[in-house]
């Protein structure tokens, strides 16, 4: 049974109790995560680094793209600012021992243009310097997706960033303490960043990949 729930502003679409695209009042954000209100109902969504910097400002309206997750003993959203982000993060779930907290996490932690290279080149040397993937996951994402990416290999572009608000700083600590990273060391290895590049302390991304890129 399809059922569609829509006013002139704000909609969610639901189909067979799986939400595929949400619209609404953005009420909160964070590097990883979003509250979106639509239709007096707001829904939890669990978000990338690039969807929260293309995210627009807390109390406009904003889109998102979902993967709705369904287990036994739970619903969980996953949303994206680009399907081809949201085709990307899909082909990751079909790896064995990723799973969808993880593969945000591999979206979160590198530029989603390199991993599409990393994987199409088998450089295991990069995919292992993302939080969560060993040797033997990188040997089974680059075997099993290595031929697969051809219709994603130009089409997701890289993110530039966009409205950031509140200090910088702090969610590029928030998202690496999210990460997994202690949080002394992403303390320094942000002072690290803005230290080689005074400008990176005033955008999000540039700041957060920066500070990963110290890290390793």
């Amino acid at each position: 049974m399809q059922h569609h729930r829509t006013n002139p502003n704000q909609h969610a679409t639901i189909t067979n109790s799986m939400i595929a695209h949400l619209r609404g009042r953005l009420l909160s954000k964070t590097p990883n995560q979003a509250i979106l209100e639509c239709a007096g109902v707001g829904y939890d969504v669990t978000i990338s680094v690039a969807t929260f910097s293309a995210l627009p400002n807390e109390g406009t309206e904003a889109t998102l793209h979902i993967h709705t997750h369904v287990r036994e003993d739970q619903i969980a959203l996953f949303g994206f600012s680009e399907t081809q982000e949201k085709r990307l993060f899909e082909k990751l779930l079909t790896i064995s021992g990723i799973g969808p907290k993880l593969a945000i996490t591999v979206l979160s932690g590198i530029d989603a243009s390199r991993l599409i290279t990393a994987i199409r080149s088998g450089d295991h040397a990069t995919l292992t310097r993302i939080p969560g993937i060993g040797k033997k996951t990188s040997e089974r994402v680059v075997l099993e997706l290595k031929d697969k990416l051809d219709d994603l290999a130009t089409a997701i572009p890289t993110t530039t960033g966009g409205p950031h608000h509140g200090p910088a700083g702090d969610d590029a600590l928030s998202a690496l303490v999210n990460l997994g990273y202690p949080r002394p060391i992403a303390q320094k290895a942000i002072e690290t960043a803005i230290t080689k590049d005074p400008n990176a302390a005033h955008d999000f991304e540039t700041l957060f990949r920066a500070a990963m890129a110290a890290i390793r």
